[in-house]
């Protein structure tokens, strides 16, 4: 390029950019002055435009924002007008839209049990990152609107901001994905945990969660909450479990967390549906030689496989481990004492979870017995329907069976 040809282009760039900035906001200066090329606002579903746009900032040198506007659902009017229920969806028909499912699912009736609660208590608030629907808190924000809080997509401010609430005197109740909940870890250990602060974290989607992948997972929450001191961390058996232990929470002092799958309410019918006291566990069955203690929704497998063995006449004791911490030391001196071979169960990965509680409490107690952990592997379980990926990585109750039997 010539250098009257070179000083021309320069000169229609510079003057583009003016025209650009004619209709941006002030605020690009901020970006400006740090050397940053600024972009914007531009309309993401101007498709020529973006591409314009795109193509400029990539003849850019050095760091270029653009400030891009979409709205979600653009296009499609059932998500237009609800586009929180379309943020992740299963196959359904184009034409009618999500139909509304008919069975109550575990989210839900976390949000009613919420608003249940609020009745009696006005100190009970609740908060979300940007899941009102999803970690069914939409039920609380109808009937609560003062005392609910969507603070976006920032999970670590929520789990501060929650810590602020608890030292005012409100029992904050942040419903958070597991996998979300990482994000907000440092916080969990420093803002909640170190000063005891009366935080309920309603874990959800916790386990796997089938077609959302593995981003979505919620496998490594009872490991890394594991090692957070003052932390009462619970799993409930059942849906009326749950409710025990939404109540349990609202007694505590203290840092609180409670997780629970993705899916459809359900009832187990095993077991006593009494009040909870902390750190206890409950037998479930009574058997002989092999102890299967399970944690959470796995105590429904752990039921499972104990139905396929007892057709070869192999009779476990089955025991609802739904503390992680704390443990219920007593109970498990006392089938220590009587059992050889011990199984645990767990919807995460097995490294440092449940099994790795339950295998040191074994060595540091001198137990002389024969110990097997089953949970998530360690590798990345890919997305699918949950009960063929838990048949992919080891965990359908007949596989399970198998193992009992060839421990």
């Amino acid at each position: 390029m010539t250098k009257t040809g070179n000083f021309i282009y320069k000169t229609a760039d510079k003057f583009k950019d003016g025209i650009i900035s004619k209709f941006t906001p002030q605020d690009c200066d901020l970006f400006e002055s740090f050397g940053i090329k600024y972009y914007g606002p531009i309309d993401g579903h101007n498709i020529k435009e973006l591409v314009d746009i795109l193509n400029k900032a990539k003849n850019k040198k050095g760091p270029v924002i653009l400030h891009v506007i979409t709205e979600k659902g653009k296009g499609y009017e059932f998500a237009e007008h609800a586009p929180d229920k379309y943020h992740g969806v299963s196959k359904f028909n184009i034409e009618q839209g999500l139909k509304a499912s008919t069975k109550e699912s575990i989210s839900s009736h976390v949000g009613k049990k919420l608003v249940s609660m609020a009745d009696e208590d006005d100190t009970i608030v609740a908060i979300t990152a940007a899941m009102p629907s999803g970690t069914g808190l939409n039920t609380f924000a109808i009937s609560y609107p003062y005392r609910y809080y969507d603070v976006g997509i920032a999970e670590q401010h929520a789990t501060t901001f929650a810590a602020g609430l608890a030292k005012e005197g409100m029992k904050p109740y942040f419903a958070v994905y597991s996998s979300f909940l990482q994000r907000g870890y440092d916080q969990v250990i420093h803002d909640v945990s170190i000063t005891k602060k009366n935080v309920t974290f309603l874990i959800d989607r916790a386990g796997l969660v089938g077609n959302d992948g593995e981003t979505h997972h919620g496998v490594f929450d009872l490991s890394y909450l594991n090692i957070v001191p003052n932390l009462i961390v619970m799993a409930p058996k059942d849906i009326k479990e749950l409710d025990l232990m939404m109540e349990l929470s609202a007694e505590i002092d203290g840092p609180v967390a409670i997780r629970y799958p993705r899916g459809n309410s359900y009832y187990i019918d095993k077991g006593s549906y009494e009040k909870i006291k902390v750190g206890t566990y409950e037998v479930l069955e009574e058997g002989n030689d092999v102890l299967v203690l399970a944690i959470g929704n796995m105590v429904e497998k752990a039921l499972n496989a104990r139905k396929i063995l007892l057709k070869d006449n192999i009779n476990p004791t089955i025991v609802n481990a739904r503390f992680l911490k704390p443990m219920d030391e007593d109970l498990l001196h006392e089938l220590l004492k009587k059992h050889c071979k011990v199984i645990t169960i767990e919807d995460n990965v097995i490294s440092g979870g449940f099994g790795s509680r339950i295998n040191k409490f074994v060595v540091d107690n001198n137990y002389n017995v024969k110990v097997e952990n089953i949970g998530i592997p360690d590798k990345y379980v890919e997305h699918g329907n949950v009960e063929q990926l838990f048949e992919t990585i080891g965990m359908s109750d007949e596989q399970i069976a198998n193992r009992i039997k060839n421990l």
